[in-house]
């Protein structure tokens, strides 16, 4: 199975950062990164994992002041310095498609991919955030089926300019002064919807051909832009059943677009709460949601919903009526059905969805959620898991100094890495130059 791991000082849950063995993210130093990092790669995990909003949670400056992510460190700045002091392991970074451009982004990512000798990872995000767009010189956020057409175009503009180059168009020729083959340039020449951009990006092919193309969406735009181009989808799944329906629905997708299973891997987001026995590791989840403030977690699962929740008494249930949001909609609905289905107060509601964000939370030994990782697997529900750690740095080293060599024991984790770049640790081939798109 692969492993990644999400590398931010708070975490999944919104009070991580008050544990006694947590770092603050105004605490984070460099060096935190890049001891985290070096951590999971000497477990040979697949990947860190580094999130990113462009801009502060939308709440007023009272509820602001209690919230730890009231900044983060931009992720590519973050990759670059991390790519230097790590070896193997892959980076994956979140980028907008909706307040960026094609060749800026394209020619950043081309470029630590080849500095880092293969191993950058691309998440797509379409800002699910709608303050992002105060920040752009926008008046209103886009619509939600406007940014998926967008980012589709975005993907196949950055694929065409990361193609530019043939891999062996540089022939440095100091004989005759030839310092590239001027057949195996190939400029893109784009006319789009969205985007003009004529080419070729003037940075050369990397080791992985293009960075990989990871995705997040359940949506059905998000899918449908999954099931084309990506090349791993997380994703947040409450239960077995859910989890085996999505990582169906995703595959059949794919093949409709004549893309083999084995294009894409399928991770799922794991809130593991480790402890030597299942009635500690429960009494440390216990304490954990002790530290949440009700002002918090009703601002946090407002923003989730796209729903303004704050005023509401804490021992209701969710109103029956909710807009569909113009943010991230297949969160709202797993949050909704979790809230209809179970049938929570808003108390409960939050209690449940800002510890993890809607991803399954294990409490247990090593080995219960090992068992819990293994079925999953095994049933076809994942191939495998985002390790979002309680606390940080001390969940991810108990993670790896317990969970890790159980899974190693059942023959379902990797002892080392058994190649250098991060398609080569998720499997992945590398995309021939000028291989076509899948289209609609």
């Amino acid at each position: 199975m692969s492993l990644g791991i999400v590398l931010s000082p708070t975490t999944a849950h919104i009070a991580g950062w008050r544990s006694p063995d947590a770092v603050s993210n105004a605490g984070a130093t460099f060096e935190f990164f890049r001891e985290s990092a070096a951590t999971a790669e000497r477990s040979a995990f697949d990947f860190v994992f580094l999130a990113d909003e462009l801009c502060p949670p939308d709440a007023p400056a009272e509820v602001l002041s209690l919230d730890p992510v009231i900044y983060r460190y931009e992720p590519i700045t973050l990759a670059s310095a991390l790519s230097v002091c790590t070896t193997t392991i892959g980076i994956v970074v979140t980028q907008t498609t909706t307040y960026n451009e094609p060749y800026h982004l394209a020619r950043k990512l081309a470029s630590i991919d080849n500095l880092s000798n293969g191993r950058i990872g691309w998440n797509l995000v379409t800002s699910y955030v709608e303050a992002e767009a105060r920040n752009f010189s926008h008046g209103e956020h886009a619509e939600y089926t406007d940014r998926y057409a967008r980012a589709a175009e975005f993907f196949e503009v950055a694929a065409g300019l990361w193609d530019s180059w043939d891999d062996d168009a540089f022939v440095l020729d100091k004989s005759t002064g030839r310092y590239f083959d001027p057949t195996k340039m190939h400029p893109l020449n784009h006319k789009g919807d969205y985007f003009s951009v004529a080419g070729p990006l003037n940075v050369i092919r990397s080791p992985q051909g293009r960075p990989v193309l990871v995705q997040a969406g359940a949506s059905e735009p998000g899918l449908d832009l999954a099931a084309r181009f990506a090349e791993t989808a997380f994703t947040a799944q409450q239960n077995l059943a859910s989890g085996q329906a999505y990582y169906r629905d995703l595959k059949q997708r794919m093949r409709s677009y004549g893309r083999p299973d084995d294009a894409l891997r399928v991770i799922a987001g794991v809130f593991p709460v480790i402890g030597g026995t299942i009635a500690e590791a429960e009494a440390r989840y216990r304490d954990l949601q002790e530290l949440i403030l009700p002002e918090i977690g009703l601002t946090r699962l407002s923003q989730l919903l796209g729903f303004d929740v704050t005023e509401m008494s804490l021992d209701e249930p969710l109103p029956n009526e909710i807009p569909e949001t113009n943010s991230y909609q297949s969160r709202q609905r797993l949050i909704i059905e979790m809230a209809r289905r179970d049938r929570l107060t808003l108390r409960e509601l939050y209690l449940r969805v800002v510890t993890s964000y809607g991803h399954r939370t294990v409490l247990g030994t090593p080995e219960t959620v090992a068992d819990t990782l293994e079925e999953w697997f095994e049933a076809r529900a994942a191939d495998g898991f985002m390790v979002m750690a309680p606390v940080m740095p001390s969940g991810l080293a108990e993670f790896t100094s317990a969970v890790v060599p159980e899974l190693r024991r059942r023959g379902l984790f990797r002892d080392d890495y058994s190649g250098a770049t991060l398609r080569s640790h998720l499997g992945l081939s590398r995309p021939e130059r000028g291989a076509p798109l899948a289209q609609p």
